[in-house]
């Protein structure tokens, strides 16, 4: 048996993609129009990274990443580029909002709930990447429990020689690989077997969501696992298909290593975790108010530690915080990041102001992101058979729309566009199953035609979200 080591190398923590700062503002602009200091300032955070890993041991633990402060109005692309550089690092990522929290001795999420659910996702992903390790071995050790069950394994005859019972066993041997073939055909697939399974059904527990409330779930069933059926297994018939599936995701489960799991997730989170803080405004105090702000500071005081690195204890060990790079955001409408203390201030280093968006960013979102909204209509309205083309006047009057509502009611930045381009397609979504075979051309006049009036300052209700 081949032994695995225990202690995750660096490479095992988190391979970190080889990009170059300018490949990477390169990639984010595939999916973020504009913004291009805040881009170029998680560019080098991230490229930071790789440099960390390759410095000696002795300095390594002495480079600390320079968390970033964005400040800038909602919908403008904050929250968007950070989840982008953390899918570009393939680090555990996590969007927390500050003005969740509630300083400790108040009822309310305590700051080191974030760092437990930055360790949750880090558990999720390398058990994923563990399952498709194993996948392939999983397979064939259910395909041997199906078939031991639709063909079992023949018992020995005590009335028969040795000749004969060979080739018994020859011949059942002959049409079990048959089946085997047929299995993997899956012409098999609606015949009924009856086999084992987890029973995953547990009784429901309600758990009051307060400051350190939120893991007695886990600890119930820790303590309890026969209560939350743990363990336990029940017979039930089901098709080939249906086993194949369940007992799939049982064989795999059954194959990782799950202190290699935590191991190596602990030590990813440690070193590549990133922790989006939205919100950070809300917690901020004004000098010219008092009340709420006592809560405010003291939400600011217990973030300090954890931001500038401290141990949080989990249920999948400890966790050290000083190599998670935190990148907070907020308007700041009503107050300044000067308003925060100034020890957090200084945890930020690097603050960046993102730039309101123009009529010209609107019309440039719709068009040449990956995923924009344009191809996520066309890929919806496809499904029924309808083809649908947007004209440039069209798209260009859709930004119009949006920007002039923006600049009319609440700013909402790019969010805008979704309200917008809704009330344009409400129609064609709602009909678009008895319009087969049809295109529908989106231009400037079907625009107008769904959207008269809208941009007047007393009718734009629909665009309040």
């Amino acid at each position: 048996m081949k032994l695995i080591s225990n202690k995750p190398n660096l490479q095992e923590m988190n391979d970190l993609p080889d990009l170059t700062p300018k490949e990477i503002v390169e990639q984010l602009g595939r999916y973020i129009i504009g913004q291009g200091r805040a881009k170029r300032a998680v560019a080098i955070a991230l490229r930071n990274r790789k440099r960390r890993q390759r410095v000696s041991d002795d300095l390594r633990d002495e480079i600390l990443p320079k968390n970033i402060l964005m400040v800038g109005a909602t919908g403008v692309g904050k929250t968007e580029i950070a989840r982008r550089l953390a899918r570009l690092a393939r680090a555990p990522f996590t969007k927390v909002e500050a003005s969740k929290f509630t300083e400790v001795g108040y009822v309310g999420r305590d700051v080191e709930s974030m760092i437990r659910d930055l360790v949750e996702i880090g558990i999720n992903m390398v058990k994923e990447e563990e399952s498709i390790r194993v996948r392939e071995k999983a397979s064939t050790l259910v395909e041997d429990r199906i078939l031991n069950i639709y063909h079992p394994p023949l018992k020995p005859a005590a009335n028969l020689g040795p000749e004969e019972q060979e080739k018994i066993n020859q011949r059942h041997e002959a049409h079990h690989e048959k089946l085997r073939k047929a299995l993997r055909s899956g012409s098999l697939d609606e015949m009924k077997v009856e086999t084992e399974v987890d029973d995953s059904s547990s009784p429901m527990v309600s758990v009051f969501n307060g400051s350190n409330m939120e893991e007695i779930g886990f600890q119930f069933k820790e303590m309890l696992p026969n209560i939350f059926g743990g363990g336990k297994k029940k017979k039930k018939s089901m098709s080939i298909k249906e086993a194949r599936e369940r007992l799939q995701s049982e064989e795999e489960q059954r194959l990782i290593d799950m202190e290699r799991v935590q191991q190596i997730a602990l030590a990813r989170v440690q070193n590549s975790g990133i922790i989006f803080l939205d919100e950070v405004d809300k917690i901020s105090g004004s000098s010219h108010s008092r009340g709420a702000d006592v809560s405010r500071e003291g939400v600011q005081r217990d973030l300090l530690p954890i931001i500038e690195g401290s141990t949080v204890n989990t249920k999948y060990g400890m966790v050290k915080t000083d190599h998670i790079l935190f990148i907070a955001a907020g308007a700041f409408h009503a107050s300044k990041p000067s308003d925060l203390m100034p020890e957090l201030q200084g945890r930020f280093p690097i603050q960046v102001e993102l730039d309101t968006l123009t009529e010209e960013d609107f019309f440039r979102i719709l068009t040449e992101p990956k995923n924009s909204l344009v191809k996520q209509y066309q890929a919806l309205l496809a499904t029924e058979q309808v083809d649908l083309k947007f004209t440039e006047d069209g798209l260009k009057a859709i930004a119009k729309h949006a920007f002039e509502a923006n600049e009319t009611k609440d700013n909402i930045g790019a969010r805008r566009l979704h309200t917008v381009i809704e009330k344009v397609m409400d129609d064609i979504s709602f009909n678009a199953t008895e319009m087969p075979g049809q295109t529908i051309q989106i231009d400037e006049a079907f625009v107008h035609k769904y959207l008269k009036g809208e941009n007047k300052r007393d009718n734009l209700k629909e665009y309040i979200l």
